[in-house]
Protein backbone atom coordinates (compact mmCIF):
# COMPACT_ATOMS: atom_id res chain seq x y z
CA UNK A 1 0.00 0.00 0.00
CA UNK A 2 1.25 3.48 -0.87
CA UNK A 3 2.35 5.78 1.92
CA UNK A 4 0.74 8.75 0.18
CA UNK A 5 -2.95 9.39 0.45
CA UNK A 6 -5.09 9.74 -2.67
CA UNK A 7 -5.68 13.28 -3.94
CA UNK A 8 -8.58 15.18 -2.45
CA UNK A 9 -11.50 15.43 -4.86
CA UNK A 10 -12.67 19.00 -5.34
CA UNK A 11 -15.58 20.39 -7.34
CA UNK A 12 -14.46 21.29 -10.85
CA UNK A 13 -15.99 24.18 -12.76
CA UNK A 14 -15.32 26.01 -16.04
CA UNK A 15 -13.11 28.57 -14.28
CA UNK A 16 -10.83 25.83 -12.88
CA UNK A 17 -10.57 24.18 -16.29
CA UNK A 18 -9.77 27.51 -17.98
CA UNK A 19 -7.15 28.35 -15.34
CA UNK A 20 -5.42 24.99 -15.81
CA UNK A 21 -5.48 25.28 -19.60
CA UNK A 22 -4.13 28.83 -19.42
CA UNK A 23 -1.30 27.75 -17.08
CA UNK A 24 -0.43 24.90 -19.45
CA UNK A 25 -0.20 27.43 -22.30
CA UNK A 26 1.97 29.82 -20.26
CA UNK A 27 4.39 27.11 -19.15
CA UNK A 28 4.72 25.36 -22.51
CA UNK A 29 4.34 28.29 -24.89
CA UNK A 30 1.58 26.44 -26.71
CA UNK A 31 -1.67 28.07 -27.73
CA UNK A 32 -4.23 25.30 -28.05
CA UNK A 33 -7.95 25.91 -28.34
CA UNK A 34 -10.01 24.58 -25.48
CA UNK A 35 -12.47 22.33 -27.27
CA UNK A 36 -14.89 19.96 -25.56
CA UNK A 37 -12.53 16.95 -25.75
CA UNK A 38 -9.77 18.92 -24.02
CA UNK A 39 -12.19 20.31 -21.46
CA UNK A 40 -13.15 16.74 -20.63
CA UNK A 41 -9.49 15.72 -20.15
CA UNK A 42 -8.91 18.70 -17.85
CA UNK A 43 -12.12 17.92 -15.98
CA UNK A 44 -11.05 14.33 -15.30
CA UNK A 45 -7.58 15.37 -14.10
CA UNK A 46 -8.90 18.12 -11.84
CA UNK A 47 -11.71 15.92 -10.56
CA UNK A 48 -9.06 13.38 -9.53
CA UNK A 49 -7.78 16.03 -7.10
CA UNK A 50 -4.79 17.45 -8.94
CA UNK A 51 -4.38 21.22 -8.92
CA UNK A 52 -2.46 24.02 -10.57
CA UNK A 53 0.61 23.53 -8.41
CA UNK A 54 0.72 19.83 -9.34
CA UNK A 55 0.46 20.84 -13.00
CA UNK A 56 3.31 23.33 -12.59
CA UNK A 57 5.49 20.70 -10.88
CA UNK A 58 4.87 18.06 -13.57
CA UNK A 59 5.43 20.41 -16.50
CA UNK A 60 8.61 21.84 -14.97
CA UNK A 61 9.87 18.31 -14.30
CA UNK A 62 9.09 17.16 -17.84
CA UNK A 63 10.76 20.23 -19.36
CA UNK A 64 13.90 19.55 -17.31
CA UNK A 65 13.90 15.90 -18.39
CA UNK A 66 13.37 16.85 -22.06
CA UNK A 67 16.27 19.34 -21.97
CA UNK A 68 18.47 16.62 -20.45
CA UNK A 69 17.48 14.22 -23.23
CA UNK A 70 15.82 11.74 -20.88
CA UNK A 71 12.26 12.32 -22.10
CA UNK A 72 10.67 12.93 -25.46
CA UNK A 73 8.99 16.26 -26.17
CA UNK A 74 5.79 14.28 -26.77
CA UNK A 75 5.48 13.97 -22.98
CA UNK A 76 4.21 17.56 -23.00
CA UNK A 77 1.48 16.87 -25.55
CA UNK A 78 -1.75 17.74 -23.83
CA UNK A 79 -3.28 14.37 -24.68
CA UNK A 80 -0.33 12.61 -23.01
CA UNK A 81 0.03 14.95 -20.05
CA UNK A 82 -3.63 14.68 -19.07
CA UNK A 83 -3.74 10.90 -18.76
CA UNK A 84 -4.40 10.53 -15.01
CA UNK A 85 -2.14 7.49 -14.51
CA UNK A 86 0.77 9.07 -16.38
CA UNK A 87 0.25 12.38 -14.60
CA UNK A 88 0.29 10.68 -11.21
CA UNK A 89 3.47 8.77 -12.08
CA UNK A 90 5.25 11.88 -13.36
CA UNK A 91 4.19 13.84 -10.29
CA UNK A 92 5.51 11.13 -7.98
CA UNK A 93 8.76 10.76 -9.93
CA UNK A 94 9.29 14.52 -9.81
CA UNK A 95 9.26 14.25 -6.00
CA UNK A 96 11.56 11.24 -5.69
CA UNK A 97 14.76 11.74 -3.79
CA UNK A 98 17.61 10.29 -5.75
CA UNK A 99 19.91 10.29 -2.75
CA UNK A 100 19.06 8.95 0.68
CA UNK A 101 18.62 11.64 3.32
CA UNK A 102 21.75 12.40 5.30
CA UNK A 103 21.42 11.05 8.82
CA UNK A 104 23.78 11.97 11.60
CA UNK A 105 24.70 8.69 13.22
CA UNK A 106 27.13 8.11 15.96
CA UNK A 107 29.94 5.81 15.03
CA UNK A 108 29.52 2.27 16.36
CA UNK A 109 31.07 1.57 19.72
CA UNK A 110 34.39 -0.28 19.53
CA UNK A 111 34.10 -3.96 20.32
CA UNK A 112 36.11 -4.97 23.35
CA UNK A 113 37.98 -8.22 23.11
CA UNK A 114 36.87 -10.86 25.65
Amino acid sequence: MSSTSPPVRLPVDAAAINAAHQLYGQLTGQSLRLAFDRERLWYELLRAGYGLEDLRVVITYLQREIRAGRRNVGALKLSNLLQPDRFEEDLQISRVRLRPPHHHRQPPSPVRPP
